[in-house]
């Protein structure tokens, strides 16, 4: 519901009727409709963790600019993802609890990222004089601006894949 109408139109007596159940249950299972929102974060979070998790196998390099890429794929469940945390990163700037919620999740990634980026420094795939929380901050950041972009059209999935290898390379190689 989120995806579609936004935190803002999102309205617990709808939920309850989308769901097919009373509103009470809404309010027991959640308490309140920050904790329906923070439910939301952890149930886009992880599918999230589990649709970007970069295969095995393969380099440091490749696996970081996977999980990069893996953001931006032409299927519904990550189209309604990205399309939902749009909408919870710019609810937060107006609620703090709902930015505590964020902050968290953000957290998680960025650090996910920055471990990749330090595996990849032992193997000597990146730069040994890269900072790698700065760089994870800044290539996540990237993902976060171009979302927008790729939800409306105004760039396809293809060039936002494009963009996200040449960062790496800019970033990552000294």
């Amino acid at each position: 519901m989120i995806a579609l109408r936004g935190v803002r139109g999102l309205r617990v007596d709808q939920v309850a009727r989308e769901a097919e159940a009373s509103t009470a249950l809404i309010y027991y299972h959640f308490k309140n409709r920050q904790g329906l929102l923070a439910a939301v974060v952890e149930f886009v979070s992880e599918r999230a963790f589990g649709y970007a998790d970069a295969p095995g196998g393969r380099t440091a390099r490749d696996r970081v600019i996977d999980q990069l890429q893996l953001e931006f794929q032409d299927t519904d469940a990550v189209i309604e993802n990205s399309a939902v945390w749009g909408e919870l990163r710019a609810a937060s700037v107006f609620d703090r609890e709902l930015r505590e919620v964020v902050r968290e999740q953000t957290g998680r990634w960025v650090g996910d990222l920055e471990q990749a980026i330090a595996n990849g420094q032992d193997e000597g795939s990146f730069a040994a004089a890269v900072i790698a929380e700065d760089t994870a901050v800044r290539l996540t950041a990237l993902v976060e601006g171009l979302a927008p972009r790729w939800l409306s059209g105004l760039i396809t999935t293809a060039r936002v894949h494009e963009l996200l290898e040449t960062a790496v390379a800019n970033e990552l190689d000294a």
